[in-house]
C-alpha cells in the first residue's frame, strides 16, 4: 500500500480588497464529499469520509436540533465544521459530538456564533462556489477535481490532497474571484513526487507496428 507523507496546511487568506495581512494558521484538516473517479483518496477512504459526514451530521441534528446550522465535511478522516450556532457552548458541543465518532483524525471548527444564514446568503454562497470552480477549470496546472470548494457566508474553504504549488494556485483563484471575502485553506500537502505516485501520467498510445508498411 502506498504510504503518503502529508503536511497539514490550513490558512486564512484575505481577499484582495481586504486589509493585507500575513496568512493566519487556523488548524489542520481537509475535506470533500464528492465520490469521483479522479479523487486522490482510495475508494475505502472516500467511503469512510462519507460515513463520518453522515454520522456526524445526524448526531449534531439529534443533539442540538434545528437551532443550529452545521455543515460537516470530511477528507481522509479530518473533519471541517462550518455554519452557524447561537452560542459558544453550542459550538463546543458540536465539536465534542464529532470527536466522539470513531476513526476521526482531527477536527477544524470554524462555526460562527450567529443566526442561521438566510436562503439568500446560501444561494449567494452556491454561486460563489460555482464561480470559483469554473475559474479553476481554466487554470493551467490545477486539477479542479483535486480541490473541493465549500462556501459559507462569503468564505471559501479549499480542501483536498494537493501539492504546495496546487494549493497556491487554488488559493489565488479563490482569492481573486469576485464576491469572495475570505479564503480558508484546509488541505493536506504532498510533494510533487508523491503526486506522481498517486496520479501517474496516462499511458502512451500503443504504436501500430503495421503503420507505414
Amino acid at each position: 500500500m502506498l504510504r503518503v507523507r502529508v503536511g497539514l496546511l490550513a490558512a486564512v487568506v484575505a481577499a484582495p480588497w481586504l486589509t493585507a495581512c500575513a496568512p493566519l494558521v487556523v488548524g489542520g484538516a481537509a475535506a470533500t464529499s464528492a465520490l469521483v473517479a479522479s479523487d486522490r483518496r482510495t475508494s475505502g477512504a472516500q467511503l469512510e469520509d462519507k460515513r463520518i459526514e453522515l454520522k456526524a451530521s445526524g448526531s449534531i441534528e439529534k443533539t442540538l436540533g434545528a437551532r443550529v446550522h452545521v455543515s460537516v465535511n470530511s477528507f481522509n478522516r479530518r473533519v471541517l465544521l462550518t455554519g452557524e450556532v447561537p452560542t459558544e457552548t453550542d459550538k463546543k458541543d458540536a465539536e465534542k459530538i464529532v470527536r466522539q465518532i470513531e476513526n476521526i483524525a482531527s477536527v477544524v471548527n470554524d462555526l460562527a456564533i450567529a443566526a442561521p444564514s438566510s436562503l439568500m446568503q446560501r444561494s449567494s454562497d452556491a454561486l460563489l462556489t460555482a464561480r470559483v470552480k469554473a475559474r479553476m477549470l481554466d487554470t493551467r496546472g490545477l486539477d479542479p477535481n483535486a480541490v473541493s470548494v465549500i462556501t459559507e457566508r462569503g468564505t471559501v474553504y479549499l480542501m483536498g490532497l494537493v501539492t504546495q504549488r496546487e494549493a497556491d494556485l487554488a488559493t489565488e483563484v479563490a482569492r481573486t474571484s469576485s464576491g469572495v471575502q475570505r479564503v480558508v485553506r484546509v488541505v493536506e500537502v504532498i510533494s510533487e513526487a508523491e503526486l506522481k505516485r498517486l496520479v501517474p501520467p496516462p499511458a502512451s498510445a500503443p504504436v501500430d507496428s503495421k503503420s507505414g508498411s
